[in-house]
């Protein structure tokens, strides 16, 4: 007798059979059960969560020949069933759209469907991967699908929804199945396995829960291949020998490795895993799925049901992500995806890959300027050297990315010593840039003399509204600030901000003074007028030219190689 295959021989047989798709299920039954089923449905999702299983389990529910009408529990054992099941059931005919999609096949669909159904109570259509028909062929199903004769019902599947036409999908009644969680995956494939009494490691089963990537028919073949190998009990080795998946254990060590500075190690664990056959893209996702689970292991804890893995792997990844924070990981997790697509296309690859790792591995941890600037001894007395500083710190975000090249020798002891800054906006911290050494007597020229220290203190926002306004007036206790008549929003926005405003002017006056804003008179722009851009050369200056970034560069004597804007 020739082989079922597993995806063949475990398929759903009913409606509660089916895995992952419950609400689906539970909305056909009850179609079914108060006689509101429509005359066409439209199942969309990816390759392998169950479409075709439930068109036919639908089908078999409006067919079943034991029934005396549509039932929610179809027999499975009647002639029409198993018909069904099979594929070759007279009046339920299914069709491939990739190889009949133009409109001489649906005319001849058109033709046969005013006849009746030889034997069940209606004929059905099944179109598979409905998103290949021609825009003619969907034009001519359309008058048929509007006013289709009572014993013809239409169930169509794809994977590409987007592709369908919107007349068509108006006409249907939708159905989007969800990927199926690895949790579901893994409670199927082991009851196959015990089924089917063939020994195996928990280990085996999450990895290729995982592998599955939400397809049921994926997990299933991907167990078939391993099964056919012969032996027993199934481990978590054979993926890598069998089925070319990158060992665990090895891609924990790389990521340890970039975790830990060590670029030798981590040249060595790529190359063992390039020995062991994986391409530099393999290696890339790799390395993207793993830091992935450290990323949610410390976002959200590592119980986390979004983390799916072995005790023993949970407790590896839990000590490597105290290595890690997540502004460090989402970008090891971003500049590795922007690099698979050059990988796909490279002649280069493993260069490619190799120079990413050690780039990853030599890059310092990201820093706000913030912490920066308190960890910078120069900031506090520009008479002391720089000091070596811990290599893992916490709050370091992406905006301000201090990294170095490669190959030279270092003050902080990381065998580098030029560094570069990336800015995606000047920095403005009140309590990086040195203050007043004393609060001048409330006055419009002392307030102009401490306006730079003022813009400062407020913060980067309002800095931004005020840098167009200056000071005009003072008198009986109220500053008055005005912006010129292109400023209209900048001054609006201060409007909600004076409390804030006011606060700081006190502090750096001395006075309990009042403020008003004003818009400037008798200028010919119009007031809802916004500023002109800035070049990005007018932008690029005034980051250079910002309190805390000289600071930054001073205290760490370093280069900026690159400004990127948004």
């Amino acid at each position: 007798m020739a082989y079922t295959v597993l995806a063949r021989k475990y398929r759903s047989q009913t409606f509660d059979d089916v895995v992952g798709q419950e609400p689906i299920s539970q909305t056909l039954k009850n179609a079914i059960k108060t006689g509101r089923v429509a005359h066409a449905y439209l199942f969309t999702g990816t390759r392998g969560v169950g479409k075709t299983t439930m068109a036919r389990i639908l089908a078999k529910a409006l067919n079943c020949l034991n029934a005396d009408g549509p039932t929610a529990t179809p027999c499975c054992k009647c002639d029409s069933c198993a018909a069904i099941n099979l594929g070759d059931d007279i009046d339920v005919i299914e069709i491939d759209g990739a190889s009949n999609r133009k409109i001489d096949d649906i005319r001849d669909l058109i033709e046969n469907a005013v006849y009746r159904p030889a034997r069940a109570r209606h004929k059905i259509y099944i179109i598979d991967e409905v998103h290949m028909l021609t825009n003619e062929a969907f034009n001519a199903l359309l008058k048929l699908l509007e006013e289709p004769p009572s014993h013809v019902k239409f169930i169509f599947a794809t994977t590409e929804p987007n592709k369908v036409l919107a007349t068509i999908q108006s006409r249907c009644q939708r159905f989007d199945f969800r990927n199926i969680s690895p949790a579901a995956i893994t409670k199927q494939l082991k009851a196959i396995l015990d089924q089917e009494k063939i020994k195996y490691e928990d280990d085996l089963v999450l990895a290729l829960a995982k592998l599955a990537n939400g397809s049921m028919r994926d997990g299933l073949s991907l167990l078939d291949r391993l099964i056919s190998t012969g032996i027993q009990p199934l481990t978590a080795n054979l993926l890598e020998e069998y089925l070319g998946c990158p060992n665990s254990e090895k891609v924990s060590q790389l990521v340890a490795a970039i975790g830990d500075s060590d670029a030798s190690a981590a040249i060595s664990s790529t190359g063992e895993l390039i020995n062991a056959g994986l391409s530099e893209v393999q290696i890339a996702d790799a390395l993207v799925d793993y830091m992935r689970d450290l990323m949610v292991i410390k976002a959200a804890g590592p119980k986390s049901d979004l983390v799916l893995l072995t005790e023993q792997q949970k407790k590896q990844a839990l000590q490597l992500a105290e290595i890690f924070d997540i502004a460090g990981l989402v970008y090891n997790i971003t500049t590795l995806e922007k690099l698979r697509w050059s990988l796909k296309n490279s002649d280069t690859a493993r260069p490619l890959l190799e120079a990413a790792i050690i780039r990853l591995t030599m890059s310092e941890h990201f820093l706000n300027v913030d912490q920066l600037l308190s960890q910078s001894p120069r900031s506090a007395d520009p008479s002391r050297p720089p000091q070596a500083r811990p290599r893992q710190q916490a709050g370091r975000t992406a905006a301000d990315e201090v990294s170095s090249d490669l190959g030279s020798p270092r003050r902080d002891g990381l065998k580098a010593d030029k560094k570069k800054v990336i800015a995606d906006h000047p920095p403005v911290a009140a309590q990086m840039v040195p203050q007043a050494q004393s609060t001048p007597a409330a006055g419009l020229d002392s307030i102009k003399s401490v306006w730079r220290d003022i813009l400062t203190a407020v913060g980067k926002g309002t800095a931004g509204l005020l840098a167009v306004a200056s000071p005009v007036q003072f008198e009986n206790g109220t500053l008055t600030i005005e912006f010129p008549a292109s400023a209209a929003f900048q001054k609006k926005a201060c409007d909600d901000r004076i409390e804030q405003i006011e606060s700081v002017l006190r502090d750096k006056c001395g006075s309990n003074l009042r403020l008003k804003l004003q818009i400037a008179q008798g200028e010919n722009q119009p007031a809802d007028q916004l500023p002109p851009q800035k070049t990005k050369s007018q932008k690029q200056n005034e980051i250079l030219s910002d309190p805390a970034v000289k600071t930054v560069i001073m205290g760490l004597d370093a280069t900026i190689t690159n400004i990127e804007d948004d």
